[in-house]
């Protein structure tokens, strides 16, 4: 860049040399884009209408069958359609690339969708209930880490017609439609991609969406309009995601203007201290609840939390309200159910059963099961060391149970790298784990089966094999297995609600699990932004965000 710095004595030379980098950078450029995407262009300027949105959440891939990660689907909601969305902010659930709800067959097993006339691919390819049956069968036999919420339960996706599709399950399941929505459950252009096992394009996307992806590297991935969107047209030119290294650094580059958006993530520090200064700088700062929630999970198979009544003394113990303050500075709120509060269903039943640091409770029940200050119950908690809250969540337990129980609880924590503490949980190594849990699909049994459901066990042994044994809960119950399918397979939501009710009561009788918080999610705006909302399930709508030109 030195050449920029001695222009104004030497214009002749400099404008050679620019000229020649500007050639080298444009052929650089084209010969390192990824397959399938245009040339780079040069950084957005600060009367551009394209959208920076600075964020530290690293996309590992952008392939729909193989993304199971908040980063990648972030950007895929905005590049892609799905046969069902959702209505921002609010929880109904509308067609996409369908034209309406499915029609459902009398047994729960039959979905016939009409898919929309007029669509095309960002490729030109045009889209039909074929294009439509590739992009879900190639989801599932593409073999990709999000695959089984499609295999579990499809048995098979055709097209009955040009324009309409049949899906055919294996088991009944009330939720599907909310499945859909699934950012993974996109269309795909059969001729950009292919079905065959870990046959993925990480780096490509070619979609139907709003947007079209036009370059993707470490630190920036960039989309412009799709000019033959079969929809309304976003409000915006386009959008730069900005991948910075550290929330400091998000930190610092809202604050200094050079991301129009931030979003995901900060420290509770940093969000304080933006909001505080919101006012006076002219920034919009967002706060709205989300379906994040935080867990203590208990390993039932592991002494002494094999014993019920143990784990009902824990339950007792926890003080919701002062974890979200210590830690969470406020920015979560108390949970007293696995269901979050965004859902109808959600009923509090740990705040009825148990309250919040209810240390008579806790003491009377430690007592019964055998433990007091002379013989300590003692429990280990882990957690994945990268987590700064759920370190903070574990040391705040930890010297509650030793300041407010009198020593009649002992709880040590452990830290474990990422990778593996994620594949120990499964094997059972840990008696009690931090679980944060980010929804797949916005319907409340994604945070119930995921986590209690048990396909093989018994009452003695517990969970062998099924979902509760993968999040190492290893919890077995009949009634609760009945529950669930029961829920699943109902159409009346009244009568679902009231299995969600009973479900519900059961988790606070046997507390397999513990619900701690509900987090919030921020987002931060500059004064030129316009339209800036926050969802729980569709996240940052970025198509309805306009920018106005800076004065």
């Amino acid at each position: 860049m030195n050449w920029l710095v001695s222009r104004r004595r030497l214009w002749s030379l400099g404008k050679f040399i620019g000229l020649s980098l500007l050639c080298c950078l444009l052929v650089v450029s084209c010969n390192d884009r990824p397959p399938g995407t245009t040339s780079s262009v040069s950084p957005t300027s600060a009367n551009s209408m394209r959208l920076v949105v600075g964020t530290t959440l690293r996309p590992r891939t952008l392939d729909p069958a193989d993304n199971y990660e908040l980063a990648g689907s972030n950007i895929m909601t905005s590049l892609s359609d799905r046969l069902y969305t959702y209505a921002v902010g609010t929880g109904e659930l509308v067609p996409q690339l369908a034209t309406a709800l499915p029609q459902v067959s009398a047994d729960g097993l039959t979905y016939t969708i009409p898919v929309r006339q007029g669509v095309v691919f960002h490729d030109g390819t045009a889209f039909n209930a074929e294009a439509m049956a590739f992009s879900l069968n190639r989801f599932i036999q593409n073999g990709g880490k999000p695959a089984s919420l499609l295999s579990d339960v499809v048995d098979s996706v055709q097209a009955s017609g040009e324009y309409e599709l049949t899906i055919r399950l294996k088991n009944a399941f009330a939720a599907f439609p909310s499945l859909l929505a699934f950012s993974g459950l996109c269309a795909v252009s059969p001729q950009a991609y292919e079905i065959g096992t870990g046959q993925f394009k990480p780096r490509e996307f070619v979609g139907t969406g709003p947007y079209q992806l036009v370059q993707f590297t470490p630190n920036l991935i960039r989309m412009d309009v799709f000019d033959k969107y079969w929809g309304e047209k976003p409000a915006n030119q386009g959008i730069d995601f900005q991948i910075l290294s550290s929330s400091a650094n998000l930190f610092n580059s809202f604050r200094t203007g050079q991301v129009d958006i931030a979003y995901q993530t900060f420290d509770p520090e940093q969000v304080q201290s933006l909001k505080q200064q919101a006012q006076s700088n002219g920034w919009q700062a967002l706060e709205e609840k989300s379906n994040v929630v935080t867990h203590l999970g208990l390993n039932i198979k592991q002494q002494p939390l094999d014993n019920p009544v143990v784990r009902r003394a824990i339950a007792a113990m926890i003080d919701r309200p002062l974890i979200t303050q210590r830690v969470y500075q406020q920015q979560a709120e108390p949970l007293y159910s696995m269901i979050p509060n965004t859902f109808d269903s959600y009923k509090p039943v740990f705040q009825t059963t148990y309250g919040d640091g209810n240390v008579e409770q806790a003491k009377a029940l430690l007592a019964q099961a055998g433990y007091t200050s002379a013989n300590p119950l003692t429990i280990e908690i882990a957690y994945p060391a990268y987590s700064l809250t759920r370190e903070q969540v574990a040391s705040t337990l930890q010297e509650y149970g030793s300041q407010r129980l009198d020593g009649a609880v002992q709880i040590q924590t452990k830290a474990e790298e990422g990778a593996t503490f994620f594949a120990n949980i499964s094997k059972g190594v840990y008696q009690a784990v931090l679980l944060d849990w980010y929804p797949d699909f916005g319907d409340a049994d994604n945070y119930i089966h995921p986590f209690l459901s048990c396909t093989q066990g018994n009452a003695t042994a517990g969970c062998e094999q099924g979902a509760s044994q993968s999040q190492g809960l290893f919890y077995y119950s009949d009634r609760m297995n009945q529950l669930i399918e029961q829920q699943r397979q109902e159409q009346n939501p009244q009568t679902r609600a009231a299995l969600f009710a009973q479900i519900q009561d059961l988790i606070a009788q046997d507390v397999p699990a513990i619900p701690l918080v509900q987090n919030k999610d921020y987002a931060f705006g500059q004064q030129t932004i316009q339209g800036l909302q926050v969802d729980p399930i569709l996240k940052l709508p970025l198509w309805d965000i306009a920018k106005r030109a800076s004065s």
